[in-house]
């Protein structure tokens, strides 16, 4: 089953060290709210909205702070960027209700918006100057990779442990690697894996900035650090065959083919003369027009992040939860995460854009559901539509769900896009 528990395997040993630590090791670790202070401090973020414009202007100033190559930069190790961080939702009960889902289990999406502002907290951590509170890099979301979870359910009233630090690094990209425990029995047992990948942008974040370059120290580090390596090239690899770019291989067309096949319409015109017309659904199967829902938000500078753009985890949380909805009425019973894959943040969202949000269950197999939940910003002034992200999400159903049947063309290439996701999270698990 996709909830095999993960082996937090290769991990460097420091990594490794701690999570066998028992509950002691939590005494004393920041918070979530450290977490999220400890990042406006470190970019000068004002705290009220109507004086944003005043502190983007002073970050202007830290331009000469930028350096000119990555040569110019520390080194640094992946233990320097390690970082500790606790949920208490076991030890401080007043912070549960926001985490808090009506299955009185923990809301993913909430995990999302953390893990999130941890992953840029890392990566500041691994671009510290010595000597400069504050940074001139704007440090954002570039995408999440892949996160693959090994607990069904996430309990509201044990603490959670983050750990996570700098995996790989490029010129002016980072890759980080996160894991979230929870603590039963006195020990952290594992729940999630988490990749994502950060960009380090100038202090107005208007163009690419240098990183420092990380070296590995051990056999182990150096295995990771290929890792990282190796999933940038298949993400090119995956981008590069996208179906928006080449036509299906032989065997999807064949697919595809069978799917039309089987949703012809003998009845109407006889057996010898079938319609290319007349279409009709197969036993237990659903249309994949009729499994989409759609969602909006009106974004408010309460969901801004420290630069003013509305926050990725914020997005994160709307769409897994629009994503949810659309698993759960599809399938009929509550569905369960096990992977999130392949989101890109491609355009960053302003403050006071409306956000348009819709989720379409592009592929079915047995009990799992594969969600595509795109994201767009429609400007009310200039009436322009443009995507933002797209999400791609791994349910699975407490019992067999219908088979999702496509009818046009498009349909048929979200049909194929859903199916890769599928398997490549399906290898990876």
């Amino acid at each position: 089953s996709a909830y095999r528990l993960c082996i937090m395997r290769k991990l460097p040993s420091l990594l490794a060290r701690t999570l066998t630590s028992g509950t002691s090791a939590s005494a004393g670790l920041p918070d979530m709210s450290e977490v999220r202070s400890k990042l406006r401090d470190i970019v000068g973020a004002s705290t009220n909205w109507r004086d944003h414009v005043q502190a983007m202007q002073e970050r202007k100033a830290l331009h000469t702070l930028l350096a000119k190559r990555q040569e110019d930069l520390p080194p640094r190790r992946m233990k320097d960027s390690y970082l500790e961080v606790i949920l208490p939702l076991g030890s401080q009960p007043e912070i549960r209700e926001k985490y808090l889902n009506v299955y009185n289990s923990v809301r993913f999406g909430r995990i999302l918006e953390d893990l999130d502002s941890l992953g840029v907290l890392i990566c500041y951590t691994h671009t510290k100057q010595e000597m400069q509170q504050r940074s001139p890099l704007s440090i954002v979301t570039a995408l999440v990779d892949k996160i693959i979870l090994c607990q069904k359910i996430i309990h509201p009233d044990c603490d959670i442990k983050f750990t996570g630090n700098v995996s790989w690094v490029g010129k002016t990209s980072m890759e980080v690697k996160m894991h979230m425990l929870q603590l039963h029995d006195g020990d952290y047992s594992p729940v999630l894996d988490a990749t994502f990948v950060m960009v380090a942008r100038d202090p107005e974040n208007k163009r690419p900035a240098f990183v420092n370059p990380l070296i590995p120290e051990s056999p182990e580090e150096e295995e990771i650090f290929k890792q990282g390596e190796l999933n940038k090239l298949k993400r090119i690899e995956f981008s590069t065959a996208s179906l928006l770019k080449m036509a299906p291989t032989a065997e999807e067309r064949n697919i595809v083919h069978d799917i039309f096949l089987n949703t012809l319409d003998t009845r109407q015109e006889g057996e010898g003369t079938v319609s290319f017309r007349s279409r009709k659904l197969p036993p237990n199967s659903v249309w994949m027009e009729d499994a989409k829902l759609k969602g909006l938000q009106i974004c408010h500078p309460q969901e801004r992040n420290i630069f003013n753009r509305i926050f990725g985890g914020f997005l994160m949380r709307k769409a897994f939860e629009l994503g949810w909805a659309t698993a759960c009425s599809y399938g009929g019973s509550r569905p369960f995460i096990v992977s999130v894959d392949d989101i890109m943040f491609q355009k960053p969202v302003e403050v006071g854009s409306l956000l348009l949000l819709s989720g379409q269950v592009c592929y079915t197999e047995k009990n799992y559901i594969q969600i595509r939940v795109h994201s767009e910003v429609y400007n009310a002034n200039t009436r322009e539509h443009h995507t933002t992200n797209t999400f791609h999400f791994t349910f699975i159903s407490e019992n067999e769900v219908p088979q999702v049947v496509p009818k046009t063309y498009g349909e048929s290439m979200l049909f194929l896009d859903g199916k890769r996701h599928f398997t490549a999270v399906m290898k990876g698990i």
